[in-house]
């Protein structure tokens, strides 16, 4: 079957575009990854590049993987050798090549956040920070934020005595993270990019070696990602970037949607390929998300459009009380289950994470089996990040990281006041905690010194041993089994260790024929997969998550909850740079997760954050055109509801009325109309007669005291 077989025209112009430079903007479900593989393989099959020519660059290690899948059973090559990854792995690959010339020790460790946070809180530690005026997270934050704008700690701003600590504490960070071996993500991009900028021999190497570059999700790219790219990119090779800059929804993590703009600047792009016909959505559906992204202003403009029909109409639920909210989703989840669609065919989406638990709540009186996606992954596990930790000492008694975790657990009798004079020892010969274990004499000594010769001991006992071996015996033998087979609950977590030994097995089966079978390599893999695989896939269970965790997936039905001003769009994003667009977008977002059914839904007050908040609705239900949808609810509604089942008590309590706002003709929580900031909602009362005043959310217009008298209100 020919490669090109069913690819729209679209679709084909893009995966046989000549050898330049092009910019493919890809809705949302019109076949991007299809698009993507297919190029490589036409690329391939034509002569134009060797496997060994491309490299692909994608954001999560699953989709990397789909990517490779779908080229082997398009063409008889093995794609072991393939350069095919996430930036993360790729730049890992690239320094494990060349940790000479990056200055790297060969067996150099990846932090993953948490150590990094433990690693930073040393530092502040050894310097006397202090910890209130410079919080661990934010320097864990600062630091990242640097490196991912290309910045050494020389570089940062220092323009008065606080920035100025700030860099200093960046500076000694860097110093011990090179003393110890170890490398943060941030890190792994930086230390790529600086020795691709500062060794010409090696960089025109791989701008020789890769002709073809291509790039998924180039809207979700960050400064620093896409100097990479183009340090990559010689005379000889072109760039094939596909995303959609109508679903860039990442600026919290420093993407940066303006280098799909840049990018058709610097290389003088004369090919863009719009992919616009959606595969997954009804004809409704895209409409109304066409028309909620039509009112940004920075876009490239696309037009999604389907061939399935026009299907149902949206429906909107407008709710009381947030627990109303919650009891119509239960109920209406339980009726679609019933008609036979299944449970995980549906996506519960809400803004915030903290919106959640009154979902969970009704869910959980109804007897609803739910899943909460993106809840703790198996490497971010604490028994497993125990493991790991031991591991990491086999491979490097250099990591201190990794020592402070495990030397005392279980339990050794080694106390903060012995770890203290350890530290302390460290610092003073300039070395690892392990190593100046024997400066340290009585108790403390002899504890810390009979880790060190258990530590040694496995490393000894591993030589020769294969991978999943080596994690057997370490469990074994450190005491985690022994630990956890005494603990009340331990018996998920054995089960979580013993599934490390398969990883361990499984890591090993797939890298056999590409040599990387170490425990180095393993542990890389380790900390570059945490985040990616889910407990509990596979049950029919609906589906919760934040609109941040659905981008990728898709459903038959999805709810969109707490479309309220202030919750969604966030009250935040009007205090930033594009900050209400980028909601926009992540509305986009949510819209066409949907495939078939599209239920929106707001409550007139909610309890979030231990206080009531009287909502208007979001600005983004007004921007649907009312033909689209279908209002489950008088479109105002004001009369008490039948108290539900589910309802919490915190519902009941609430009044209907306040006697202060009554007294002035007015009722707290009430919608109403005025003539030049539109509709909004009562939220407060004060004052007597000429010197009353009512305090009103309009929403978009913010929040206004009116002197009654003048107020010219009138009910909505």
């Amino acid at each position: 079957m020919s490669l090109l077989a069913n690819l729209n025209p679209e679709q084909l112009a893009a995966v046989t575009l000549p050898n330049q430079s092009a910019l493919i903007l890809a809705g949302a479900g019109s076949g991007k990854t299809r698009v993507l593989t297919t190029r490589i393989a036409w690329l391939i099959q034509t002569g134009n590049v060797s496997p060994a020519g491309v490299l692909a660059v994608t954001f999560t290690n699953k989709a990397a993987k789909e990517m490779l899948t779908r080229i082997s059973a398009m063409l008889p090559i093995s794609t072991r050798g393939m350069w095919v990854g996430t930036f993360h792995g790729l730049c890992n690959r690239l320094l494990r090549a060349h940790y000479r010339d990056a200055g790297l020790s060969q067996l150099f460790q990846i932090l993953d956040s948490a150590d990094q946070l433990s690693l930073v809180k040393r530092v502040l530690k050894a310097m006397n920070v202090d910890e209130d005026r410079f919080p661990p997270k934010q320097v864990q934050h600062y630091i990242n934020a640097n490196k991912e704008e290309g910045r050494r700690a020389g570089e940062a701003e220092a323009y008065d005595d606080f920035s100025r600590r700030y860099a200093e504490i960046y500076a000694a960070y860097d110093e011990q993270c090179q003393r110890e071996g170890v490398v943060d993500f941030a890190e792994l991009l930086l230390r790529s990019f600086e020795l691709l900028s500062k060794n010409e021999i090696l960089r025109e190497h791989y701008q020789g070696r890769f002709r073809h570059i291509l790039v998924d999700e180039f809207q979700d790219t960050n400064r620093l990602q896409y100097r990479w790219l183009k340090l990559l990119t010689g005379p000889g090779s072109v760039i094939f970037a596909v995303g959609d800059d109508d679903q860039s929804i990442y600026a919290f993590r420093g993407a940066n949607v303006g280098n799909m703009a840049d990018f058709e600047r610097d290389f003088k792009v004369e090919n863009v390929i719009r992919l616009e016909q959606n595969y997954r959505s009804h004809g409704n559906i895209l409409d109304a998300a066409n028309a909620l992204i039509s009112n940004n202003r920075k876009r490239l403009g696309k037009n999604l459009w389907t061939s399935a029909g026009h299907g149902e109409p949206l429906r909107i639920y407008e709710a009381q009380t947030d627990g109303y909210e919650a009891h119509w989703l239960a109920e209406e989840v339980q009726a679609l289950n019933r008609d036979g669609l299944a449970r995980r065919e549906i996506g519960v989406l809400y803004r915030s994470n903290a919106q959640s638990r009154i979902l969970e709540h009704a869910l959980f009186s109804a007897g609803i089996p739910y899943r909460v996606y993106g809840g703790l992954r198996f490497f971010e596990r604490m028994e497993v990040k125990h493991a790991l930790a031991y591991l990491r000492l086999i491979a490097s008694s250099e990591d201190d990281s990794a020592f402070l975790r495990v030397v005392n657990f279980p339990a050794r009798g080694i106390g903060a006041r012995s770890l203290e004079a350890l530290q302390a020892a460290a610092r003073a010969g300039n070395t690892s905690l392990c190593n100046a274990v024997p400066q340290l004499g009585g108790k403390a000594g002899n504890s810390l010194g009979a880790f060190v010769a258990m530590i040694a001991a496995l490393r000894k006992e591993a030589e020769g041993l294969a991978l999943p071996e080596i994690v057997e015996h370490m469990l074994a033998k450190s005491g985690l089994l022994a630990h956890y087979q005494v603990e009340k609950d331990g018996a998920d977590r054995l089960e979580n260790l013993q599934e490390l030994v398969n990883a361990a097995a499984l890591f090993a089966q797939e890298q056999e024929e590409v040599g990387q079978q170490d425990l180095a390599a393993f542990l890389a893999h380790a900390a570059l997969e945490a985040g990616e695989h889910q407990a509990g896939e596979g049950s029919d269970a609906l589906q919760l998550m934040t609109v941040h965790s659905a981008k990728g997936l898709e459903f038959q039905a999805v709810f969109v909850t707490g479309l309220e001003e202030g919750l969604f769009p966030h009250e935040q994003s009007r205090n930033e740079n594009d900050g209400l667009e980028e909601e926009r977008r992540l509305m986009y977002v949510a819209i066409t997760r949907a495939r078939s059914r599209l239920y929106l839904s707001f409550a007139q007050n909610r309890m979030l954050h231990g206080q009531t908040r009287y909502n208007v609705a979001s600005r983004f239900l007004d921007e649907i055109p009312a033909g689209l949808v279908k209002w489950l609810t008088p479109r105002v509604s004001h009369q008490p509801l039948p108290e539900p089942v589910l309802a919490s008590a915190r519902d009941a309590a609430i009044p209907r009325s306040l006697p202060r706002a009554d007294q002035l003709g007015w009722r707290i929580g009430q919608n109403v109309v005025h003539a030049k900031f539109g509709q909004g909602v009562i939220v407060d009362a004060e004052g007597q007669g000429p010197d009353a005043r009512l305090q009103i959310n309009f929403g978009r217009q913010g929040m206004k005291w009116l002197a009654l008298e003048y107020a010219k209100l009138s009910a909505a």
